[in-house]
């Protein structure tokens, strides 16, 4: 709810209205209110007590700069060890999809979910595989900050084509990762998922973020 936009930066949360609004007891609520402070989500403030933390463009940025450090560990790591053939299949898989949702030269509404699906499972087998626990862990971490995940898909719907040329370039990234894994280029995957991770970037305007952490 926070992640959506119901409980608006700033806004002070209390126990007795969020559980009414749940529908469930205080005990669950103070427990995760503790966890989203933990993660961020939340800050005390003075008496305010627990308010919604607001999130500058800069906390995005970074936040997915970091994302593309831990990826490239990952992926970097992935390639010193060699790739697994049930591995490449899985990415082989993503990169032909991709190639077939962007076939037509144009971008529809009806591929953006298709793209986001495989893009993140493109991502998460590499961590998986590459990184383990401990960096799918640091990721989990660091992806709940707004727009920070791979998952995350932000497409500017009201321009379908400037985002159908950031997707091909997503996708350009996809088949050169699977190539230098492929080839045991450890080095230059990590560089080109940390590359990757900056597509994100390159049109700040449709994050729409206000205030600072």
């Amino acid at each position: 709810m926070i992640i959506e936009g119901r409980y608006a930066p700033g806004e002070r949360l209390a126990e007795i209205p969020v559980a009414d609004r749940l529908g469930v007891s205080r005990t669950p609520v103070r427990l995760a209110f503790r966890t989203l402070e933990q993660e961020g989500l939340l800050q005390k403030v003075g008496k305010r007590g627990l308010v919604v933390r607001a999130f500058s463009e800069a906390d995005v940025f970074c936040a997915i700069e970091v994302r593309g450090v831990l990826e490239g560990l990952a992926a970097r790591r992935l390639a010193e060890q060699g790739l697994p053939d049930a591995v490449r299949d899985v990415l082989q898989a993503c990169v032909d999809e991709g190639e077939y949702l962007l076939a037509s030269g144009t971008l529809t509404e009806e591929g953006i979910g298709p793209w986001g699906r495989l893009n993140e499972r493109f991502h998460s087998t590499i961590v998986q595989a590459g990184g383990g626990r401990v960096i799918a862990d640091a990721i989990a971490r660091n992806n709940h900050l707004p727009f920070a995940s791979a998952e995350s898909l932000v497409i500017d719907r009201s321009a379908l084509d400037k985002e159908f040329r950031k997707l091909s370039l997503a996708q350009l990234h996809h088949r050169l990762v699977l190539n230098a894994l492929a080839r045991g280029e450890s080095a230059r995957v990590e560089a080109l998922m940390r590359e990757h991770a900056c597509v994100a970037l390159h049109d700040a305007s449709v994050f729409g973020l206000a205030g600072t952490a």
